[in-house]
Order: structure tokens, then C-alpha cells, then sequence
């Protein structure tokens, strides 16, 4: 595996590469000669620098696109914290293997390669009001799943879930990382009615009290309180920083399973953005501490890498305006005085 203990990752984030300044100011450069007035394209411009940095050329490109959608079950469903049963996990990742899934249809218009990486889905990992999560060895093979799932050559990698019950372990995660209670995170995730929010929010805290003794290491948080797919979320991230690929996170669960590497090493997620901003509750927090902007702003709340697939969308328009504008000497137009 390509970490054998938690001190392992530990000691990766603290030397993780910082991308190409060469490539990203040769893309500024670029952006300025373009015929527009300089900014004028707002984050489209940055989006293109961005890229350049992480892909290591002036002219970036999205040639091999791969959206890994990871998926696993927590013990923690038998709370009733969600408004489907955990079964529901297993059914849509047939779905995404049929075709049928929003997901798929994202993937095929935007010219994705679609992964999707079921985790041991009759073995939920273990209700962490009572219990660590997942012991040291399931942390670890579900990080090594992620990592192992990022192709050598890519030029842009979107990461999403499915997991009944993981929005719990998102809120849950927060409240262990930034502080609060089930209040200050637990949303409706899949729709769930009073009596199901507040079966979350006392899990929540249930929680927090079990593990307090471990909220002080975010590796430890991120074993305990998180999931497999959130930790092979984790690992995906990690191996894209490893070879220099730029990330979309998708939204609460996703951005959730980076928050213990955020605490880990600052400018660990720097190779990332948030492909959009999800309308459960506690996403837009979550964002603001990660000092991430969110692409798109759509209500969305499905997960499965929806919001970021999305946004590709908005990436390659950037691209086509950094590679197909003509300069201001190209155009025979004056530039700015």
C-alpha cells in the first residue's frame, strides 16, 4: 500500500509538491495579452493560471478528465439518521454501472471517463457512537483504494460519493474539526423529517462525547468519525497532488473527507477547488474555513460528483478563451496604454 501507518500520511503532507510557477506565470502572462481588458474574464482567468500551475504548461488541457465517485455504508444508518435504508447504497451503484444516474449523463456530456469504486458494502463500517468508525487497517485500505483509483495520466480529477448516512459522518467530521454540535451541522441530507434531524444531531453529539479524546489529531478524527468513501476521497486527492493533478471537489461529504488533510499540512488542498457550493446546511461554512469559492451556486444536493461534474463545464470555457482568444499582436488591436 502506499501508506503503511497514519504517521505515513502525516509525513507526505508535510512535503507535498507546489506545482509550476514557470507555467502558471507564463499563462498570466498570456491572460494579459489576450484582447480583453486585463480581468475582464473574472475567475475564468484565474481558473486557466490554476490549471496551468497543476498541469505544468501554459496551455492547459482537458483531454483525460476522470470523475471518481467512491461509495460505501455506515453503521450508523441503523439510527435512522437517513430517509432511505442503507440497501439504497449498493442499488445506485448499479445504477451508475447501468447508465442511469445523473452522474452518468454529467460524464458523458462533459467527456469525463467515469470511475466508480464501491468499498465493502456489506461490511458498513462500525456506529461510531459506540465504536471507532474504522480501525487503522480499513483507514488505510480505503485510502489506498482512492489513491489507486487516480489514473497516472490525467489532466483534471472530479471526486464525489454515495453513502446512505454520510451526510452524518460529514456533520460529524465538522463539529470534530471546527467545533459546534449537531445543531451547528446536521442537515436534512436526504430529506429527512424533524424527527430524523434531530435523531442526527443527537448522534452527532453522541459522538463528539465518545471520541473527545481524540479530537485533537485529524488523522485520528478522520478513522473514527469518517467512512471508507471519505477516506478513499482522501486518498484520490493525495495521489493528484502526488502527480500534479488539479481536483473539483464535489460538495458537503466530499469537501468533508479533505477537511483532515486541510488540518494536517496547511496548503494541502491547494491543487483543489470546490466545484460548487451544496444547499445542505453547513457546506458554505465549511468552504469559508477551507478558504475555497465555490465554481457554481446551484442548490444542487445529490452528491455522486453532480455539482463538480458540472462545473467541468465551466473549466473548459475557460480553456477555450486562454487557448482560442487571439493576442492583442495576433488581432492587430491596441492595447492597453
Amino acid at each position: 500500500m502506499q501508506f503503511s501507518t497514519l504517521d505515513d500520511i502525516s509525513g507526505f503532507c508535510r512535503e507535498l509538491p507546489g506545482g509550476d510557477a514557470a507555467a502558471a506565470e507564463a499563462a498570466a502572462q498570456r491572460q494579459r495579452n489576450l484582447t480583453k481588458p486585463p480581468g475582464s474574464l473574472g475567475r475564468l482567468e484565474e481558473l486557466a493560471i490554476w490549471l496551468a500551475r497543476w498541469q505544468g504548461r501554459e496551455q492547459p488541457r482537458l483531454d483525460q478528465i476522470t470523475i471518481a465517485v467512491f461509495a460505501g455504508n455506515h453503521g450508523i444508518a441503523e439510527r435512522g439518521v437517513s430517509a432511505y435504508p442503507s440497501e439504497v447504497t449498493a442499488q445506485m451503484v448499479a445504477n451508475f454501472a447501468a447508465g442511469g444516474a445523473a452522474i452518468n449523463q454529467i460524464a458523458k456530456l462533459t467527456g469525463a471517463e467515469l470511475r466508480v469504486e464501491p468499498l465493502e458494502l456489506a461490511r458498513p463500517t462500525r456506529d461510531f457512537t459506540m465504536a471507532p468508525a474504522m480501525d487503522a487497517a480499513d483507514f488505510l485500505l480505503a485510502l489506498d483504494t482512492g489513491w489507486r483509483t487516480v489514473p497516472e495520466q490525467c489532466d483534471l480529477l472530479v471526486v464525489g460519493e454515495m453513502g446512505i448516512a454520510n451526510t452524518t459522518v460529514a456533520a460529524t467530521l465538522c463539529a470534530a474539526l471546527m467545533g459546534g454540535r449537531g445543531a451547528r451541522w446536521a442537515g436534512r441530507g436526504t430529506g429527512v423529517d424533524d424527527a430524523g434531524l434531530l435523531r442526527k444531531r443527537l448522534t452527532i453529539d453522541a459522538a463528539l462525547k465518545f471520541h473527545r479524546d481524540r479530537l485533537n489529531d485529524p488523522l485520528a478524527v478522520a478513522m473514527a468519525l469518517g467512512g471508507r468513501e471519505l477516506a478513499a476521497i482522501a486518498g484520490a486527492v493525495l495521489a493528484a497532488r502526488a502527480r500534479c493533478i488539479p481536483v473539483l471537489l464535489d460538495g458537503f461529504v466530499a469537501t468533508s473527507a479533505v477537511l483532515p488533510l486541510a488540518k494536517l499540512a496547511p496548503g494541502s488542498l491547494a491543487h483543489c477547488r470546490a466545484g460548487h457550493v451544496s444547499a445542505e446546511l453547513g457546506h458554505r461554512e465549511l468552504l469559508r474555513e477551507l478558504a475555497l469559492v465555490p465554481l457554481l451556486d446551484l442548490d444542487m444536493r445529490l452528491g455522486e460528483a453532480s455539482g463538480a461534474g458540472v462545473a467541468i463545464l465551466l473549466l473548459r470555457a475557460a480553456l477555450a478563451c486562454h487557448g482560442g482568444m487571439a493576442t492583442f499582436a495576433e488581432a492587430g488591436v491596441s492595447g492597453a496604454g
